[in-house]
């Protein structure tokens, strides 16, 4: 006869994972690498003489030739040039658009490379495209270049800029209708931009989209065109062997075959790795975030699909010591997943910064309380306030047990980072509450059809007394004012390097990349087509 704890279990039964052995059964081979790494070298310097040449051949050049290489996914290359570069036509940019007509396309164009690289250009540069009546001129309506231009120029916007507001709902209308009367060249930039601007996708696979786009570019730079396909395919062995690695420390855990209830997303999870985490010397980063990411997956499928509320407690108050000697106290089907995680803070306890694995052991004891506290709500049946639920959820969101992981991986980082993390600035913050409300809007059905804690969604509706539909509405408005607030404090001077501002800019992106239709960490099927372009489909050079 079942005991009465196996009824109380709820059994999500989640999609299985849909890659199995095909990236931890990936070898690298040094002749291939080598091979693109030669070519890639020999073409460098005559890219970087073309960004040289084009700063001097003016300001509207530079920055075409700048947005090229950040499109491309070749920017990397030449970081410390391309900051000088900025730097000058920030400085004498006020000067520069006094003298000189510029037109929409390149002002939008100045606007967003600047702003992409923490330039705060005042939003009154678009004045001159408005009419006496307050509204934008006729004359641009038929500028696809410029309307394009302006669209994804409006993705920067921050608090109190209407005007930006006002650009976003002009073009994006415009655009839907233009987008039928326009060559296929153009019909390919208008259906990724509206799907979604290049300031809030995830690099890489903007990268990609832009490559093939410029190739079919009359104006194209055969040169640099060579150079960004032949760096994406060098990048894609080196990220293809990194997920090898973490594929292959997952198999041999087993905890996909020890705890069948959990999902298997490793190669997911690293996804999402590689896309807050782009910049190729970040490799210890991005396989630490992918480790964590898949443990916490794990605990919180432990805490809310499988376990019951007094095994949950059980594992909660075992992990406040954080031991060996706990391991006892749990269900055998816990104790794996606690050595599993235990195993993973042994793996940089001993790198000369315990302090940074201190933190991660700290963070993971806070999301292990959290999903709990969600457990208790849900297995009383009561529904908490929507700021109660707010200030529990957004650990569950695992940003800071993530970013944790992100500050093992960095040896030029340390307390006065995690200092600044966690007193919580505005960005911080600000990234935390878009990931979790654009995840319980994109989860919200499946979760309340298999049996789940109340959601922001009906926290809001319980509070409030609305709908399911007025309380999207609002939910959405918060998550658009929550980009907001990342753009403003992205562009603000800060405490903290740009590598740990692109981070958090780079985590609100891939929430936008992961959860845009439905939570894909849950049914991956949505990310497969990304998952092959991505690791297995090189580009024809």
């Amino acid at each position: 006869m079942a005991n009465q704890a196996e009824f109380a279990r709820r059994l999500a039964k989640f999609p299985p994972s849909i890659w199995g052995t095909t990236f931890a059964s990936f070898s690298l081979k040094d002749s291939e690498i080598e091979s693109y790494t030669n070519q890639v070298e020999k073409l460098k310097e005559e890219v970087k003489d073309m960004l040289v040449q084009s700063n001097n051949q003016g300001v509207v050049q530079n920055i075409e030739f700048i947005n090229l290489l950040c499109r491309l996914g070749v920017s990397h290359h030449f970081e410390s040039l391309i900051e000088q570069h900025l730097n000058l036509i920030f400085t004498s940019l006020t000067d520069f658009l006094a003298h000189n007509d510029c037109d929409l396309y390149t002002v939008a164009l100045i606007f967003r490379v600047l702003r992409q690289h923490r330039q705060k250009v005042p939003c009154d540069v678009f004045n001159k495209f408005k009419g006496d009546n307050g509204e934008f001129k006729n004359d641009i309506v038929s500028d696809v270049k410029g309307l394009l231009s302006l669209y994804e120029a409006s993705a920067l916007s921050v608090h109190g800029e209407d005007i930006l507001d006002e650009a976003l709902d002009f073009t994006k209308q415009h655009l839907e209708t233009l987008s039928t009367q326009v060559s296929p060249h153009f019909q390919n930039q208008i259906r990724n931009a509206l799907l979604c601007p290049v300031h809030c996708s995830m690099e890489r696979f903007q990268a990609l989209l832009f490559i093939s786009i410029y190739q079919e570019d009359d104006s194209r730079i055969e040169i640099l065109l060579k150079f960004a396909k032949l760096d994406y395919n060098r990048l894609q062995l080196l990220y293809r062997e990194e997920l090898a690695v973490v594929s292959r420390w997952w198999e041999v855990l087993d905890l996909a075959g020890k705890l069948k209830y959990a999902r298997d997303r490793i190669v997911e999870v690293y996804v999402w790795a590689l896309g807050c985490m782009v910049d190729p010397k970040l490799v210890k980063s991005r396989e630490l975030v992918a480790k964590y990411t898949q443990l916490a997956m794990t605990v919180d499928d432990t805490y809310d699909a499988y376990g019951t509320i007094e095994e949950t407690r059980l594992f909660t108050a075992a992990f406040e010591r954080c031991n060996i000697d706990s391991i006892g106290e749990l269900p055998e089907y816990m104790q794996h997943l606690y050595k599993a995680i235990l195993g993973l803070f042994g793996e940089t306890e001993n790198d000369g910064a315990s302090y940074k694995t201190l933190y991660a052991k700290e963070m993971f004891k806070e999301l292990t309380r959290a999903d709990l506290q969600e457990g208790e709500w849900y297995n009383s049946g009561s529904v908490p306030t929507f700021d109660e639920y707010l200030n529990n959820a957004l650990i569950t969101t695992t940003g800071e047990l993530l970013t944790s992981a992100f500050f093992l991986g960095l040896e030029d980082v340390g307390m006065k980072e995690i200092i600044w993390v966690r007193q919580a600035p505005t960005i911080v913050k600000s990234t935390k509450l878009f990931v979790r409300l654009f995840d319980d809007i994109a989860s919200h059905v499946d979760e309340q059809n298999r049996g789940d804690c109340p959601s922001s969604v009906e926290c809001y509706m319980n509070e409030f007394g609305v709908s399911q539909e007025i309380a999207y509405v609002e939910i959405k408005k918060m998550i658009a004012n929550a980009w907001k607030d990342i753009n403003e404090e992205y562009m603000n001077p800060s405490r903290v390097s740009t590598t740990v501002l692109n981070y958090y800019l780079n985590f609100a992106r891939m929430a936008n990349f992961v959860y845009k239709i439905r939570d894909a960490y849950t049914y991956s099927v949505h990310l497969q087509v990304y998952v092959s372009k991505l690791f297995l489909e090189p580009l024809q050079v």
